[in-house]
């Protein structure tokens, strides 16, 4: 009876909390421009898969702030799911360009065109449909099948897995605690018509507001704002220092490596740029000339430099040396960070040809072309953007 009476109040725990943190989002949502909210439904409203969809992928490694302008500028370009699918593909990438991580620009279109030929421009609607989509992994299966269709699926992002980690004091440190976080998840989860979608939405939005992550300062780390959080009455956390959950392994430190980029610019304000292939990091972007630092370049400043062995070095060979600027570019990606010497080369009189791979743009162009950010980096050092 006794061990009857502990699993009823456990229960009790996580259906208490997933009423009241619904209760919550109901008057506490965030205004989202692709989200619709528990008043909107009942008017009658029901969520867009396409906006959801776009706002899911969008939103991966990104923030809300970010997002909102380019959910806006994508929709406004392309309506519907069938319209980003007959998109040319360059003009997507230069619509993403600024938001990063650019594969997911090309699984993307990919996977626009996916439901635009073989689902007839509708969303498939279970977590394993959704899968078989270019770009489509679990959370986001999960994020798609529960917001935009109603279904009971188990969402986790950043945010959810440090408020799950906090409400039952996971001490496992991440990743290994990913599977407990996702019990949590599992248990706390209602059932009903977009309840499911409704409860995951609200906990994104608790731990991006309330259950915040810890910032260093002189006297330690910040805490969440537990006060006023709808889940602090069953929270195991919150009286035992919840900033520093969920526990973390120190990261390894990230290396540096180094490169060389051309800014070569003609008489006419002509930009040679070339082309990454769609594979690998940058892949599918207009880039300025550059050695191979994208594939794990130079370890050294010499080591980065454009030589021989390099395919660019043939544009200085026809070209001639020209000016490396004082400012170095530094940029930062998941792995490494890349120090750059930027070169400048102007071309006086006649605009040479160039060889296969390297194209001429006009720098008034440049703001549309899908240069990733560090590539735009080098042209505000060269004072050309």
């Amino acid at each position: 009876m006794k061990e009857q009476t502990k699993n009823s109040a456990f229960e009790e725990r996580y259906q208490s909390s997933a009423e009241v943190v619904l209760a919550w989002y109901g008057s506490s949502a965030r205004d989202l421009p692709w989200r619709i909210r528990p008043h909107d439904r009942a008017k009658g409203r029901r969520p867009d898969p396409y906006h959801v969809w776009l706002s899911e992928i969008m939103l991966q490694q990104t923030t809300v702030a970010t997002v909102k302008s380019y959910f806006e500028k994508f929709t406004s370009i392309w309506p519907t799911v069938s319209d980003l699918a007959s998109a040319d593909r360059d003009d997507v990438m230069s619509a993403w360009a600024g938001l990063g991580y650019y594969a997911r620009a090309r699984n993307l279109h990919k996977a626009a065109q996916v439901v635009a030929q073989d689902h007839g421009g509708i969303f498939p609607q279970t977590e394993d449909a959704l899968l078989t989509l270019p770009g489509v992994g679990a959370y986001t299966a999960a994020a798609i099948a529960s917001i935009a269709f109603g279904h009971r699926a188990v969402v986790m992002d950043g945010n959810i897995e440090r408020v799950t980690a906090r409400f039952d004091k996971i001490e496992t440190p991440l990743p290994k605690a990913k599977s407990e976080c996702y019990n949590v998840m599992d248990k706390l989860t209602p059932h009903g018509d977009f309840l499911a979608g409704d409860f995951a939405q609200a906990l994104m939005d608790i731990g991006a507001t309330i259950c915040t992550p810890p910032r260093k300062t002189a006297s330690g780390l910040t805490a969440p704002s537990c006060l006023i959080c709808p889940l602090s009455q069953h929270c195991a956390a919150k009286d035992a220092q919840p900033e520093r959950l969920p526990v973390k392994l120190a990261k390894k430190p990230r290396p540096d490596r180094h490169g060389h980029v051309l800014i070569i610019k003609d008489a006419l304000g002509n930009i040679v740029l070339t082309r990454r292939p769609d594979q690998g990091l940058l892949g599918g972007l207009d880039i300025l000339p550059t050695n191979d630092w994208p594939d794990g370049g130079g370890q050294t400043p010499e080591d980065g430099m454009i030589t021989e062995r390099h395919p660019a070095h043939a544009l200085i060979s026809s070209l001639g040396r020209g000016q490396i600027l004082n400012e170095e570019v530094s940029h930062i990606f998941t792995h490494f960070r890349i120090l750059m010497k930027v070169e400048t080369i102007t071309i006086e009189g006649k605009t040479p040809s160039l060889a296969d791979g390297f194209f001429w743009v006009a720098q008034d162009e440049l703001a549309q072309r899908a240069l990733p950010t560090v590539m735009v980096k080098c042209l505000k050092a060269a004072r050309l953007l």
